[in-house]
């Protein structure tokens, strides 16, 4: 039974949304205040501080030399869909999906690019989708972290070195928080906002020397827009792995992610920012092993996300109840939680089952977690009291 009893301690920072993330431990405005504001991006000023966004981000991921990482417009869609026109078609592509931002890439795939030669392979969520069974011949695009579903890749095993497609990977709720096989992945995309904390908007792209050969050797059938152009006259347009992005970036932005970066540098780099999302899970892995009410999403505990960890509620009387008042259930314990003033943003993704998400990416403090979770404790005896009464 949840603890009825109103807990006395608050999170110090009750931010746990999924994106746009918390900001790193310490933030405040003074971080922004060498921002090149009011100076063109194309200035030396603006593209020395975008090529060190890019070094800093390669150094800490640790991103093999021969790989290029470019800042692209419209966050880690962009960066996705950027990747997507313009290296797909050349041959048969496997879309994998286990959560909806991989199904809104099947969707990309099959009814906007419209290839005919797309095999579409899909997990419930809470699941992932066997690897064993995909074709590497084959272009292959997967989310590594399912953000709305809290279920990852555990690692890259099933990706073979010889493969003769591209694996296109969308790690934006990855990156920074877990090992990332550079050997087996082409492309890889995140966005500034999940785990580092930073701004929306801007997008990182990565690409190994096979996608960039395909950029070089393959012309889609369909038209590119600008934003989407990442050659010019059969020859990679170097300027946007050099800090010359295609359009207009926020300095203000690039400000803030330079901040995250450095601050990443001081604890310890992408080890000690593993560490701290493996022990915020673990806060929120005691938690649930205490409560026989609430369980995660995820089925296999080693495809459980140490970022978006999502949570639903077992109770027999909860699950019992049909969907639509499950959903309302959970929303009220979210909505209690917020009016509490102890957690902003943690309802579930609304195509997802109804429960919680947390964020636990490294900018969140574990104890913080440790702080909210006789909250969640406290809310659910409350939402489980009223559903009582509404049943008398």
């Amino acid at each position: 039974m949840a603890n009825t009893d109103k807990p006395t301690t608050r999170p110090a920072n009750p931010r746990f949304s999924s994106g746009p993330c918390a900001k790193r431990p310490g933030w405040s405005l003074q971080a922004l205040e060498d921002a090149a504001l009011g100076r063109s991006h194309r200035a030396k000023i603006g593209k020395t501080k975008l090529q060190k966004a890019i070094d800093d981000t390669a150094a800490i991921l640790g991103v093999p030399a021969d790989y290029r990482v470019g800042i692209v417009p419209a966050s880690d869609t962009g960066a996705v869909e950027m990747a997507m026109w313009s290296l797909l078609g050349e041959r048969p592509v496997d879309m994998v999906a286990w959560e909806s931002f991989g199904s809104g890439w099947v969707t990309d795939a099959v009814k906007q690019l419209r290839l005919t030669d797309a095999r579409v392979f899909e997990a419930g969520y809470g699941e992932i989708v066997d690897f064993t069974t995909l074709d590497f011949d084959h272009d292959v695009v997967f989310t590594w972290n399912g953000t709305t579903s809290g279920v990852r890749l555990p690692n890259g095993d099933a990706i073979p070195a010889d493969r003769k497609g591209l694996t296109i990977c969308d790690a934006t709720s990855a990156a920074f928080a877990q090992d990332l096989p550079w050997d087996k992945l082409d492309v890889v995309t995140f966005s500034w906002q999940k785990v580092m904390g930073g701004e929306a908007a801007h997008g990182m792209l990565i690409l190994s020397p096979r996608a960039v050969e395909r950029l070089l050797t393959y012309k889609p059938a369909w038209p590119l827009p600008k934003i989407f152009r990442l050659t010019s006259g059969g020859k990679l347009i170097e300027g946007i792995f050099k800090g010359e992005t295609i359009n207009t970036p926020s300095m203000l932005c690039v400000e803030d992610y330079l901040d995250a970066l450095a601050w990443g540098q001081r604890i310890g780099g992408l080890p000690a920012l593993k560490q701290r999302a493996d022990d915020n899970l673990a806060v929120i892995e005691r938690f649930v092993e205490a409560n026989d009410w609430i369980g995660f999403l995820a089925v296999d505990k080693a495809t459980r996300s140490n970022t978006s960890v999502c949570l639903q509620f077992t109770d027999a009387s909860v699950v019992a109840l049909p969907k639509d008042a499950q959903e309302a259930f959970a929303k009220g314990v979210a909505s209690m939680l917020e009016k509490e003033g102890v957690a902003l943003d943690v309802g579930a993704y609304r195509d997802a089952p109804p429960g919680l998400r947390i964020w636990a990416g490294a900018t969140v403090e574990a104890s913080d977690l440790e702080a909210l979770m006789p909250w969640i404790a406290y809310a659910f005896a409350q939402q489980k009291a009223t559903l009582a009464q509404a049943a008398a």
